[in-house]
């Protein structure tokens, strides 16, 4: 009988460590100091659509970000941003060309990861991309496809 408990306990922690625990992207929150301005440059600068906010509270937005990913945007008029390239939120476009026409279109600086201004490079892997700010100083990195 001790045998047979064993082995099951054995048994059952093998199907325990065999499963997987699958992880997903589900949000990303920024602390912004104006709204309406910031919600404002996601909806229109980068095409993000508006989604209802299920917290209801009147200093938060929330925007879809494909599939089942969000970006919440909540209002703090006292936080700092780090102004450090590296710490960003990297984003897609189908046409990296006309977005960076959308930018200059706009008066948005924009620039590579070397600091040129205008300009994109390249990364290891091919993909083309610039560096632009929001409107708090949240960097942004966005890649072509």
């Amino acid at each position: 009988m001790k045998n047979l408990i064993c082995l099951l306990l054995f048994l059952i922690s093998i199907q325990l460590s065999a499963q997987k625990i699958e992880v997903q992207f589900d949000h990303y929150a920024l602390l912004v100091r104006d709204l309406d301005s910031t919600a404002t440059f996601y909806q229109e600068i980068l095409g993000l659509e508006e989604i209802e906010d299920q917290t209801q509270l009147e200093h938060i937005r929330w925007f879809s970000m494909g599939g089942k990913s969000e970006l919440h945007l909540i209002e703090q008029k006292d936080f700092v941003v780090s102004d450090v390239i590296g710490v960003h939120l990297a984003l897609r476009v189908s046409d990296l060309n006309l977005f960076m026409k959308k930018l200059s279109d706009h008066h948005i600086f924009f620039k590579n990861w070397f600091g040129l201004p205008g300009r994109t490079n390249t990364r290891p892997d091919g993909i083309r991309q610039v560096y632009l700010q929001d409107p708090n100083g949240y960097w942004i990195e966005v890649n072509g496809e």
